[in-house]
């Protein structure tokens, strides 16, 4: 039998991880091959039973003197590896007097590719480890030879150099002609200021040297890293690490160690790397021997310090969210990467339409967070990329989300409902797109065939919209810290083995009561089956009651299929379908605008709008509206004993009363039933059964349970639906019926 799903009860993902199935045969698995410095965090060191000396990198290809870079060679993940024959690492050029030399990388191989959305699709092929000992230019190949996919050649130039700190890099980039402004912007930020502000008490009260590992410039005591960093000048001017936390001891740093402050605090090349070859040549009439300093998208920038849980836990949260398995498939489509790439939207944010960068990068700190400062208004102190309005498709303009507005840049529908859903063609493209959780939230751009359908309170009683409920803090110490909340942006999961499940319901309690214990809690009967359930089972039920409407007709779907054959009302129901589960949230959003495009679907394709009621049509031909009681289908308006269904099924007016006779009612004089001027209505027995489609039933029935069982017509064939079978019982016959399954006719 056709059964209603339950429905979930967490948030579903609001965007989609499109993993393709990879072949293993050989002649189709390309090799892929890359060379890259894998960055090291804190929190890696930790996991992977690293040595606690193992310096951390941020994986640029600018390093500084005596600092490691953890070189490694990936290929395809489908590859077998037994295919790989031969690594081969070479270091063929290094500066002048150089003795560095390629070692045995540190990084077993426990420790796998970094990033989740780089784990999905390589695998490590060979690791290596270059140490510079003088500033210059160093130049690695790398072969890989495999048996069956040929051999790649690869090479890399890397960059050593020192540190110079913040007065040289303001010498070009404080504004003027020579570079654009970053260092003005930078100073308005917390990196600008965090080791001076912590030095005179003014944030943690265990601030000490620790911190200092990432709140100044090149900070490194491995021997061989003498490169001009914080501990560097420290060590050679004597500077000690304050031993009371108080005001004045910025001030008095920059008084007596004015070439140490000059390192302080969280600059230039803590993202860039040191700059001392950048700065030597500036001026160079041969611009493109200028070496650059490393600008990357790579999250391992921002993770060699915000990856060490429990207090820096920003980067172990993002790698369990979607965000960070970010699909691929959008990549080099200039169209789709201003929001599927972290470049892309980027560049989309900065108003860029030529020469768009279409490389894949997932949607990481980067894509959200303006490092610099720069273009960020007052009162950002997150550093929010992007906090204009936002416009929808169908017009509308968001002002009103708070922090959330950065979510809705992308979270929002690619169509403009009201014309895309009357007259877009089938296709199996046909839809919103995978994330309109903006217009859901602000109650707009569904298809609503022209009525006003409600929208609940969230955009006007929640101040920051996304952020206020997918960002909630979770304490160190809940088994799913890390896994939910935050920067996971999951308000709920589902748990697994080790890790309970979870809906973090604080942010609903603040309007809604403690009573509140997860997302799928119960208001109403939206699906009028008579029970009231969760919001989130509401939903889902009415989901699937409009699914089993849409082709193949007869059958409960979490996913349509659509092609030319369907006809423009199924279109119209699809996409509002499509719209309320691509949200995820399943009504929580805006329960009152889910339920009531869905609603709008279920009356459009059935002519019924109060579930479980009589056609429209009919309804409002003698009653005030679809609402009224007096319309119900068991309601006897006229009190003669017949209710409204059977009056709809005979044609009989409901608000006419036919005359009571023994065991019925008869009218006399009906003209809507033809040649038949009177009728006569008795009692009967109702049997009511579910039916799958492509399936017959036969009715049976026994006057007393030791006879036995005779057919009750013909088979009847499943629709998917519901069916009604109505048995006399005027002359008092006892009587007792079942349904058994049975082959066709």
């Amino acid at each position: 039998m056709t059964s209603i799903q339950k429905a979930p009860v967490r948030f579903l993902a609001s965007m989609f991880l499109a993993v393709s199935t990879l072949t293993a045969a050989h002649a189709q698995t390309p090799m892929q091959a890359r060379l890259l410095a894998r960055p090291l965090t804190p929190h890696d060191i930790e996991i992977y039973g690293l040595p606690g000396d193992t310096e951390v990198s941020g994986g640029l290809w600018n390093v500084g003197v005596g600092q490691p870079l953890y070189l490694e060679a990936d290929v395809n993940i489908a590859l077998p590896a037994a295919d790989i024959t031969n690594v081969t690492w070479s270091l063929v050029s290094a500066p002048s007097g150089s003795k560095a030399a390629l070692t045995t990388s540190p990084l077993e191989s426990n420790v796998p590719v970094f990033g989740p959305s780089d784990q999905l699709v390589y695998q490590v092929a060979g690791r290596t480890l270059l140490r510079p000992d003088l500033a210059g230019q160093y130049t690695v190949t790398l072969t890989i030879a495999t048996a069956n996919e040929g051999t790649t050649n690869l090479t890399q130039t890397i960059t050593a150099g020192t540190y110079m700190g913040i007065n040289t890099c303001s010498l070009c980039h404080s504004g003027g002609l020579v570079a654009d402004n970053m260092v003005v912007p930078w100073q308005t930020t917390g990196h600008a200021h965090i080791f001076s502000e912590g030095i005179d008490g003014l944030i943690y009260s265990h601030y000490d040297t620790r911190c200092a590992v990432c709140h100044t410039v090149g900070y490194d005591t491995n021997t061989n890293a003498v490169n001009g960093g914080f501990d560097d000048v420290a060590a050679e001017l004597g500077w000690t690490f304050p031993t009371n936390l108080v005001p004045g001891n910025w001030a008095s740093m920059q008084s007596n160690y004015p070439s140490l402050a000059n390192l302080a605090n969280i600059q230039c090349e803590n993202c860039h790397g040191p700059g001392s070859q950048h700065a030597a040549l500036l001026g160079a009439t041969n611009a493109q021997a200028w070496p650059s300093v490393a600008v990357s998208f790579d999250a391992g920038v921002c993770a060699q310090c915000h990856d060490e849980p429990p207090h820096h836990s920003k980067v172990a949260e993002w790698d369990n969210s979607v965000h960070a398995v970010t699909t691929r498939h959008p990549a080099g489509e200039a169209s789709c990467v201003g929001c599927h790439t972290g470049k892309g939207f980027v560049q989309r944010m900065e108003g860029i339409t030529n020469n768009i960068d279409t490389s894949y990068v997932p949607i990481n700190c980067q894509t959200c967070h303006e490092p610099h400062g720069e273009t960020i208004p007052d009162g950002n102190p997150h550093l929010i990329r992007a906090m204009t309005s936002v416009t929808l498709m169908d017009g509308t303009v968001v002002t009103n989300a708070g922090e959330g507005l950065l979510c809705m840049q992308c979270h929002h529908s690619r169509q403009d409902a009201a014309v895309y859903a009357a007259t877009a063609p089938a296709s199996r493209y046909f839809g919103p797109h995978h994330g309109p959780q903006g217009d859901m939230l602000e109650g707009v751009n569904g298809f609503t065939y022209g009525q006003a359908i409600p929208s609940s309170a969230h955009r006007t009683a929640v101040t920051n919209l996304c952020v206020t409920c997918h960002m909630q803090s979770v304490a160190s110490s809940d088994p799913d810290f890390t896994r939910v909340g935050g920067h996971t942006f999951k308000p709920g999961w589902e748990g697994d083995t080790n890790h309970p499940a979870e809906d973090l319901v604080g942010a609903c309690q603040q309007c809604h009561g403690s009573a509140v214990t997860d997302f799928d809690f119960p208001l109403q009967d939206y699906d009028g089956d008579g029970v009231i359930e969760g919001v989130q089972t509401e939903v889902q039920h009415l989901l699937d009651k409009l699914s089993i409407l849409l082709p193949p007709v007869g059958t409960v779907k979490s996913s349509l299929s659509i092609d030319s054959t369907w006809t423009r009302p199924q279109l119209e129901a699809a996409y509002n379908w499509q719209f309320v589960n691509n949200d995820g949230s399943r009504g929580i959003h805006n329960t009152a605008y889910a339920v009531g495009l869905l609603k709008a679907s279920l009356a459009n394709l059935t002519g019924v709008t109060v579930p479980g009621g009589l056609p429209d049509a009919w309804v409002l031909q003698y009653f005030n509206s679809v609402n009224d009681p007096n319309a119900a289908p068991n309601a006897d308006p006229t009190g003669d004993g017949i209710p409204n269904w059977i009056k709809y099924a005979l044609g009989l007016n409901p608000l006419v009363a036919g005359t009571t006779v023994t065991n019925g009612v008869v009218w006399d004089n009906v003209t809507a039933l033809g040649d038949t001027n009177v009728v006569h209505i008795y009692t009967a027995a109702e049997v009511t059964f579910d039916t799958e489609a492509g399936k017959y039933y036969q009715i049976q029935a026994i006057g007393s349970l030791s006879g036995g069982w005779q057919d009750v017509g013909a088979p009847i064939q499943g629709t998917g639906n519901s069916i009604s079978y109505l048995t006399p019982t005027r002359n008092g016959v006892q009587q007792f019926f079942r349904v058994m399954t049975t082959t066709s006719p």
